[in-house]
């Protein structure tokens, strides 16, 4: 299931130049690049005429070389060269998708283009924010998108895949959470107060006794999900708003479908203390990133069952509120999405 008018991030910024990239999105092969002026472009990764990857090719000026027979494409996809012959056939063009650049991320609209509004990319501006130390990182992943939403959605798992690093048994036992369903999201609140400060926390803040703890998870269609968590003394009035002597992060996740058994996961992390300090940033990558691959370890052995047993029946748990609802929200928007498409195709 792929919801396709919708901004999804194809590439971190950095990843895409005059040199062509391949990247299976949706399911759907496209080649990125940049032109002269540095404007980036996202085609069909196919020749119209024998199929070849065009990310094999090369860049003429502003044009994109297929490496088979030297067909020449120019940014919208059209044919505007074929060695050999003057005209070129009005077959020979390929889909072109529209891209926009924004948080140090390339995002890129799969679906219908008229409907492609830049105004509509979510806000990740914590990557931009001077305010914030940030850094991002990208994760390959063998396992279908879903499932990566899901646990990002339900963060009592935290205390048992991620003990050792940002999880404790407080999140379980001493949480108090609150989920809310609006039109096209879900918002899952939880403190946990007076309890003890995960590793993780204890090294970035310094904590020595407990702490009143929060995360605040913010989830919009298809797959973004931005987390507020952080850590204050405890009795120091975090719950009623006052983050003082504490620490504050923000993780920002976008998840974008290559397949439907595997991902292409986009992530972050911001911190609000120590933000002019390389080394602060890297000791918190450092850190998450290591609870992240544990987290892969997960969805990857949960795909492979998936993909042994066909539709196994699964229990669900109190701790799958959030999870539920946004479940919820995907079906009835993938639903949606289906029904103008055929009315479309009538037409």
């Amino acid at each position: 299931m792929f919801l396709r008018n919708y901004w999804y991030v194809a590439a971190y910024d950095h990843e895409v130049s005059a040199r062509p990239m391949r990247r299976l999105l949706l399911g759907e092969p496209v080649v990125l690049y940049r032109l002269e002026d540095a404007t980036p472009v996202a085609l069909e990764d196919r020749c119209a005429h024998r199929h070849l990857p065009l990310s094999m090719g090369k860049l003429v000026g502003d044009t994109l070389q297929c490496h088979y027979h030297g067909l020449r494409y120019d940014r919208t996809g059209t044919c505007v060269r074929v060695p050999g012959q003057e005209t070129i056939p009005r077959s020979a063009r390929v889909k072109s998708y529209p891209v926009a650049e924004r948080y140090h991320w390339l995002w890129i609209w799969m679906g219908d283009p008229a409907l492609a509004d830049p105004r509509t990319i979510p806000d990740f501006h914590w990557f931009d924010d001077p305010a914030w130390g940030a850094k991002g990182e990208y994760l390959h992943v063998k396992s279908n998108w879903q499932l990566i939403v899901d646990n990002l959605l339900d963060l009592t798992h935290l205390a048992f895949v991620h003990d050792t690093t940002i999880g404790n048994a407080a999140l379980v036992d001493q949480a108090n959470v609150k989920v809310q369903r609006s039109q096209d999201g879900v918002v899952v609140t939880r403190w946990i107060i007076d309890a003890p400060a995960p590793p993780t926390f204890v090294k970035a803040g310094g904590f020595t006794g407990n702490v009143d703890r929060w995360q605040i998870i913010d989830f919009g269609p298809p797959a973004f999900l931005r987390l507020d968590v952080g850590a204050t003394p405890t009795g120091t009035g975090a719950p009623e708003g006052r983050r003082v002597g504490g620490i504050g992060m923000r993780n920002l996740n976008a998840i974008t479908p290559e397949t439907e058994a595997t991902s292409h996961y986009f992530w972050g992390q911001a911190h609000n203390w120590d933000v002019n300090n390389p080394r602060t940033t890297d000791m918190i990558i450092e850190q998450i990133r290591t609870a992240f691959l544990q987290d892969v370890e997960v969805f990857e052995a949960q795909q492979r069952n998936l993909d042994a047993i066909a539709d196994p029946p699964q229990t669900d748990i109190n701790a799958d509120a959030g999870v539920i609802q946004a479940r919820r929200v995907l079906d009835r928007l993938y639903a949606e999405e289906q029904v103008a498409a055929k009315q479309v195709a009538a037409e």
